[in-house]
């Protein structure tokens, strides 16, 4: 039996995108930092967001109708002291990124000024969005990474999966540090630190489609509950209404600024629909547009909708999408002179671990930031453009509330090494990827863009099974990376239903045919674990 490699640090970030890489930039000049990436630093969500991030960079525009935008695309359910604090801080956080060296496009006045060039994206009144071209989200990544790699306090743990957040066995809701999975070594470590933070993104990977990518696992949501965080507004999945329909084409997004720019939804035989179901159109927000898209599709029989740019000139096409324009001419589909296919799919978990402004948690030293957070910011429905300036607003209150607390005594307890010895190698490893293909086509079948009271109890059902199968593996068997992913992701889907089931009415993101109205009184779905202390070690 190996001894258990135990590391050290001040504060230990689970995640490499923008919310964990701009939070260890802020934290890094004050104390040693540990960022963990379950695959390479630059696989994410933030590396395929395509739009770009909301803020008021424009003097016809102002906060205050940034806040009153998204509190209409939340749809009652908005923390407004949530949506206060992250438009108000958005611009002082993207001349942040700015000094970083994000190249986002920029265009010239009349009077021949320089100035950022501002998109519009569903859901927004004026042009707000910063954008670089259609792939702000990989110019991001590259900004930061490019920043994180030359910090010396700075170190960059790759290829290692979360396994379980630590707590101490001597003083109640304090956090030691977490466990690891190193997949190079294939063997469990522990990190010890002062702090722990998650940024570890949503769930999308749940559903069997989905714009996100395989990291996408809802790891940080599950290990934070098992650890005993209270979790809140799960049921509320963004789908993206707009994911481009190829067999060749996996997971690829077409970004909301097509419709900001006066691309339109229509019909194969080129009828657009929107203006049936709001007065905004084509830039509804998103929980209308996408439904609108299910709904035609099922009443036609039809296997996507489509999307139509081709009234703009080209060489606007080309110049501000020119990833979209790429990916779509290597299909066959000019963008240009076609309209490009499209259909939802799972692309974002507005609620998560419950935290506050600086983004605590309910256990001490436990921080959450992005998407794996609910804080109250994207009520029933996100609008567009508001999750990349969450995870930064957000890392940098984190990182400000850690930074003021490093000098306080830190708990030197031992920690339990990892027993192995009682668990042999799987030989069964195929079991584990049918259950997870089993639970991602039950979940878009039964718990997708529209729900009933029926199907959230047969998924719930099946949840059940496949948790008693799956922990019986994770006792007797050594951990592997598809093991993990399907016990985190089976956590994640059981929330999900759980708060599905506690809403007894359709609002923003989450419609059940069982109860299509809207309670006047609309409150947060919060559960929380009813875990003993002492069962966190049995």
């Amino acid at each position: 039996m190996h001894s258990t490699i135990e590391h050290q640090c001040d504060v230990l970030i689970i995640g490499s995108g923008a919310a964990g890489l701009s939070h260890a930039l802020k934290l890094a000049d004050h104390c040693q930092v540990i960022v963990l990436s379950k695959s390479d630093i630059s696989e994410g969500s933030t590396k395929y967001a395509q739009g770009g991030i909301a803020a008021v960079f424009d003097e016809n525009d102002s906060i205050a109708s940034h806040v009153e935008d998204t509190l209409l695309a939340g749809d009652g359910l908005c923390d407004r002291s949530a949506v206060e604090f992250t438009a108000s801080q958005a611009k002082t956080c993207m001349q942040w990124l700015i000094d970083f060296g994000m190249p986002f496009d920029r265009e010239s006045s009349e009077n021949g000024e320089t100035r950022f060039h501002l998109t519009r994206e569903g859901g927004h009144s004026h042009r707000r969005i910063l954008h670089s071209a259609d792939a702000t989200g990989a110019a991001v990544q590259v900004t930061l990474i490019e920043a994180v790699q030359q910090h010396p306090n700075i170190h960059l743990f790759q290829r290692y999966n979360a396994v379980d957040l630590i707590k101490s066995q001597n003083t109640k809701n304090l956090l030691l540090g977490a466990y690891v999975w190193n997949r190079k070594r294939e063997r469990v470590e522990i990190i010890r630190s002062k702090f722990v933070s998650l940024a570890t993104g949503g769930a999308s990977k749940v559903y069997q489609y989905t714009s996100n990518p395989d990291v996408s696992s809802g790891d940080g949501i599950a290990m934070a509950w098992r650890a005993g965080c209270r979790v809140a507004n799960m049921e509320f999945n963004q789908f993206h209404p707009t994911c481009l329909y190829h067999p060749e084409a996996r997971n690829f997004l077409i970004t909301e600024a097509l419709r900001g720019e006066g691309a339109k939804l229509c019909h194969p035989d080129g009828t657009p629909f929107m203006h049936r179901f709001d007065k905004r159109g084509d830039l509804a927000s998103r929980d209308i547009v996408a439904r609108a898209i299910d709904f035609e599709m099922k009443r036609l029989g039809a296997d996507c909708m489509y999307l139509d740019i081709s009234h703009k000139p080209s060489d606007f096409i080309v110049k501000h999408f020119p990833n979209i324009y790429r990916k779509c001419r290597s299909l066959g589909i000019d963008i240009t002179q076609q309209p490009i296919p499209v259909v939802p799919a799972a692309h974002y978990s507005c609620g998560g671990v419950v935290t506050d402004t600086y983004a605590k948690t309910d256990i001490d030293n436990l921080y959450a930031i992005g998407e794996v957070a609910y804080t109250g910011l994207h009520g029933a429905n996100r609008m567009a453009s508001n999750s990349l300036l969450e995870c930064i607003v957000y890392g940098h209150s984190a990182a400000n509330h850690i930074t003021a607390k490093l000098t306080e005594n830190t708990v030197d307890e031992k920690i339990k090494a990892w027993d192995e010895s009682k668990v042999s190698d799987s030989d069964e490893e195929v079991i584990i990827q049918h259950n997870w293909h089993e639970l991602r086509l039950f979940m878009w079948d039964y718990v997708g863009i529209v729900r009933t009271n029926k199907r959230l109890e047969r998924a719930h059902h099946r949840i059940e099974l496949l948790q008693q199968e799956v922990n019986d593996y994770y006792c007797n068997f050594k951990v592997s990376n598809n093991l993990l992913e399907l016990r985190n992701l089976l956590t994640v889907a059981e929330l999900i239903v759980k708060c599905a089931k506690e809403r007894k009415e359709s609002r923003g993101l989450h419609f059940n045919l069982d109860y299509p109205q809207k309670l006047d009184d609309p409150k947060p779905t919060i559960i929380q674990n009813d875990l003993k202390y002492s069962e966190y070690y049995e």
